[in-house]
């Protein structure tokens, strides 16, 4: 067979395939990474430093093999684009492989995410990164004007690129799910690479049995399982068991690798945590009337809209949860009666913008992996809050910091600070240990609450109380940051630290 000169459009068309599906990948990374170490900042940081490696070592390749006579150049994209195939088919298999040993190993969460992602991700990346040079370098040369066919070229990876991001998150994923798309993906590289052998005029017998060996292997990733009982738009999400008998059953809500709430089957108003339990506590200790409203920010596993429910003479509840998955699941597996609440399946703070309901209690409850989500922690955001309360209400907020920094909870209260008169900071009264990751609740208000004390079950009994003014002062004059809009560090003020 004889060498083909490719017209401009097919080294267009075949340029922009290329960059879109290694973008899909790119999306699909972060997405599968979760499970195994949370969506963060840090998550998508390594992702795109990952994949962006991978990139430019594949553009460096591509290079050198772009010098090449045109038949020898395209002849080697299609091995790359065979050996894209197959490290993106097994990519699922590969990271569900090295997640147990590289967290057992690397014990600093940051080098875990780098590592997991370098392990799963790079060679795709790498292998998508090449063909780019090879397809420029044959526009410039085969094309009446080489300026515009590098344009050309240059303008197809970009919008590739647009494309895979837009189709990865909108499409991809949310119905086919990320093994699934990766295997798609697969078979877009297997197209791509047969093109190229055909535009080098041969098309070598182990080249297609390579392609076949890809496809299968993208096979094979399909029927490994998944760490996800469902995979929404915005989780992985399992439901674990975890009763001591059968006929007491307790289930736990898992969002990519955190728990996001346990209820139990017989006993809606038992807490299993202790942020559950002195937020159900706190709600109704500060509560200004016993048939008291109520407004919760995230619902998980919707444990306290539950407890809440199940007293006698509550009020009007309301929960703003982005998932509808998470809804579902709540109320397939956690005993959660959605006729029970008025479920806005829409973000908080768009919630509270566009409705000027007023509510005795608001509730904040909402993570993305470790840390509050940054649009949730602003002055502007706590504004809208107060906004929202009645004159009596209160505002409740689960905090999480380590024993030995509480920047966190001190960026929080001076924030809260600007906006309501009176701060409490309830947690259980015992001695931390040292560098421990604690739970506070931060009650703010126009009052204090009634008792600095109480005990409640989580599930054990166990007392909690408020920090005395002394050492919410204390905590606050650490620092003088205040979380806004424009300026919310909140992933820099956790930070990263071994289990």
């Amino acid at each position: 067979m004889k060498t083909r000169i490719p017209p401009l459009w097919l080294l267009v068309l075949l340029q922009t395939v290329v960059s879109a599906a290694s973008l899909v990948v790119e999306i699909v990374a972060g997405r599968m990474l979760a499970p195994y170490v949370g969506m963060s900042l840090y998550t998508w940081t390594a992702v795109i430093a990952v994949v962006l490696a991978g990139f430019s070592v594949g553009h460096w390749w591509g290079g050198l093999m772009a010098g090449k006579p045109q038949e020898t150049a395209l002849r080697q994209t299609g091995w790359v684009l065979v050996a894209a195939a197959l490290s993106t088919g097994v990519a699922v298999v590969v990271l569900q492989a090295i997640a147990g040993p590289v967290m057992s190993v690397v014990s600093h969460p940051l080098w875990a995410i780098i590592a997991l992602c370098t392990g799963a991700f790079f060679l795709p990346s790498l292998f998508a990164g090449v063909p780019a040079p090879v397809l420029a370098q044959i526009g410039a040369n085969t094309a009446p004007d080489s300026g515009r066919a590098l344009g050309a070229l240059f303008a197809a990876g970009a919008i590739g690129a647009i494309a895979g991001t837009l189709l990865a998150g909108f499409v991809f994923i949310s119905y086919l799910g990320s093994t699934l798309t990766l295997a798609l993906v697969a078979v877009i590289y297997v197209a791509t690479a047969l093109l190229s052998f055909w535009l080098a005029g041969r098309l070598p017998r182990t080249a297609l049995l390579a392609s076949v060996l890809s496809l299968a292997l993208a096979g094979y990733a399909l029927a490994a399982p998944s760490p996800c009982d469902t995979e929404s738009d915005y989780f992985c999400i399992r439901t674990i068991d975890i009763s001591e008998s059968p006929s007491e059953p307790v289930r736990m809500m898992v969002l990519d690798h955190l728990v996001h709430g346990t209820s139990a089957a017989n006993d809606a108003t038992l807490m299993y945590t202790d942020h559950a339990a002195m937020l159900d506590q706190l709600a109704v200790l500060r509560a200004p009337a016993p048939a008291f409203s109520s407004f919760f920010i995230g619902g998980g596993s919707f444990s306290l809209p539950r407890a809440l429910a199940a007293r006698e003479g509550h009020g009007p509840i309301t929960v703003a949860e982005m998932d509808p998955a998470v809804t579902k699941v709540a109320a397939r597996d956690f005993w959660f009666d959605p006729a029970s609440a008025t479920v806005l399946h829409r973000d908080a703070r768009v919630v509270l913008s566009q409705d000027t309901t007023r509510y005795d209690i608001i509730i904040g409850d909402a993570f993305t992996d470790i840390a509050v989500p940054q649009h949730l922690i602003t002055q502007e955001f706590f504004e809208l809050v107060q906004a929202r309360l009645t004159p009596d209400g209160s505002y409740l907020m689960n905090v999480v910091d380590y024993e030995d920094n509480l920047q966190t909870l001190g960026a929080m209260l001076r924030t809260l600070q600007k906006v309501f008169p009176v701060l409490e900071v309830w947690v259980e009264q015992r001695a931390p240990v040292p560098g421990e990751r604690m739970v506070f609740i931060i009650a703010a208000g126009t009052a204090k609450t009634e008792q600095a004390s109480f005990v409640t079950r989580s599930p054990d009994p166990a007392r909690y109380g408020a920090l005395s003014d002394a050492m919410v002062a204390g905590i606050m004059g650490r620092d003088t940051l205040i979380l806004t809009d424009d300026y919310a560090p909140i992933d820099r003020l956790m930070g990263l630290r071994p289990d």
